[in-house]
């Protein structure tokens, strides 16, 4: 991996791990147009998401170390157990997915067309994350297992499933930042443990070292301006942006390539 690639992969996860815009389908798509194979460089694509998960400790280090951060544990492992076993179970599917690039170009635009019409579908109510009870927490953990199909949006599937709940729409959004950890951190271990042997390939590790701060740095700025953005305007861009690119790289997927 060049300098350039790793600076550009690593800043694609970065603005995307958390915006509605799915990081997993713009790493695929990215890795694709830098001519990479479906599986080249897979370990250290798992491993920079640390880096964005970092970031979100960093902003919200309060909701889980300060004295009255205890009852949000229980609320976010109710919240991850539906990825966890629908992800168990169903591993071997979701590779097979990751290896089609033309998968994510396709579900950006399916559902960037939902994201424009979100708030009409999801009325958001006046809950706050606080409010949450344990069956609000799997309810929103169901809506996230949409994510296993690249291209859909960890973020944008649980923010959905969080107006579902009748969050406000930055409670939503804050609930989808607060979520990532524990099913980021997971995801990402299971999977590095699984291909632990790559980790010995030429400059991987230091390759993933400078990769997982640019991806820090990027998602940091990234989840702090979000709130404050969908707070005034809404969730219509990022709908208007995912049919583009979605549209963009299939027209290259299907006749440019």
């Amino acid at each position: 991996m060049t300098w350039i690639e790793n600076l550009i992969l690593s800043v694609v996860e970065g603005l995307t791990e958390f915006l509605p815009v799915s990081s997993t389908g713009h790493l695929m798509m990215t890795r694709e147009m830098l001519g990479m194979g479906p599986s080249e460089h897979e370990t250290y694509l798992i491993a920079i998401q640390f880096g964005a998960i970092a970031s979100v400790l960093t902003l919200y280090w309060k909701r889980f170390f300060s004295k009255d951060a205890l009852w949000i544990y229980p609320v976010l492992i109710m919240g991850f157990i539906p990825a966890a076993v629908l992800g168990f179970l169903f591993d071997d599917l979701l590779e097979m997915m990751l290896q089609a690039p033309w998968i994510p170009g396709l579900t950006l635009v399916i559902f960037g067309f939902v994201l424009l019409y979100i708030e009409k579908i999801f009325p958001p109510g006046e809950k706050k994350i606080s409010d949450l009870s344990f069956l609000d927490a799997i309810k929103i953990g169901l809506f996230q297992c949409l994510a296993m199909i690249p291209g859909v949006s960890r973020s944008a599937a649980t923010i959905a499933g969080g107006l579902n709940g009748k969050l406000t729409r930055a409670e939503a959004t804050e609930f989808s930042f607060l979520l990532a950890l524990p099913t980021l951190s997971a995801a990402g271990g299971y999977k590095l443990l699984k291909h632990w042997d790559e980790l010995k390939q030429g400059d991987e590790l230091m390759n993933i070292g400078i990769g997982n701060v640019i991806s820090f740095i990027t998602a940091y700025f990234a989840v702090k301006y979000f709130i404050g953005y969908i707070q005034k305007k809404g969730f219509a861009f990022f709908g208007y942006y995912r049919i583009a690119v979605g549209s963009l790289f299939l027209v290259y997927w299907l006749i440019l390539k």
